[in-house]
């Protein structure tokens, strides 16, 4: 017997909830996050970038738990956090990244600086400037789309009081 079709109500509450701010946000932080920690990790890394790997990859697995939780409206099955308390929970796990993520931006910024001096054309070995560049942006967008997120929320949450 197949399973039944998704009640119209639920993929309507799907579908409102992906065009919502948080929604767009919630994806962007995912697909940013996944694009830093990959960029990472598919090259050689050491030292100060395991913080950063450490934060990418953190991160990115609570927004997926948030991300779905609430896209499934299951967020009362959480306990302590669920619930009424679920938009708190979500400001203070924004919070959270965005902070963390200043430091990783950081570090990344340190990496390509250190680095610049494979960007000539002579240089001919093995680099990691491009790949540190293009982690640093990715952070940089990241904790954008979390900053976005802590002002959406702290502006949602004062207007409920």
């Amino acid at each position: 017997m197949p399973p039944e079709p998704p009640q119209p109500q639920v993929r309507g509450n799907i579908l409102k909830f992906l065009r919502s701010f948080m929604g767009i946000t919630r994806i962007l932080q995912i697909v940013f996050g996944a694009c830093l920690w990959v960029t990472i990790a598919a090259n050689k890394y050491g030292g100060s970038i395991h913080f950063v790997l450490f934060v990418a990859v953190f991160f990115w697995l609570l927004t997926l738990a948030l991300f779905f939780l609430t896209l499934l409206d299951k967020q009362d099955l959480v306990p302590l956090l669920g619930g009424d308390r679920w938009s708190c929970t979500n400001l203070a796990h924004d919070v959270v990244a965005a902070v963390l993520y200043l430091p990783a931006i950081g570090v990344m910024i340190h990496n390509t600086n250190r680095n610049s001096f494979c960007n000539l054309p002579q240089y001919i070995h093995p680099c990691l400037y491009k790949v540190y560049l293009t982690a640093a942006v990715f952070a940089c967008f990241c904790w954008l789309a979390y900053l976005l997120s802590v002002i959406f929320g702290a502006c949602r949450k004062c207007q409920r009081g």
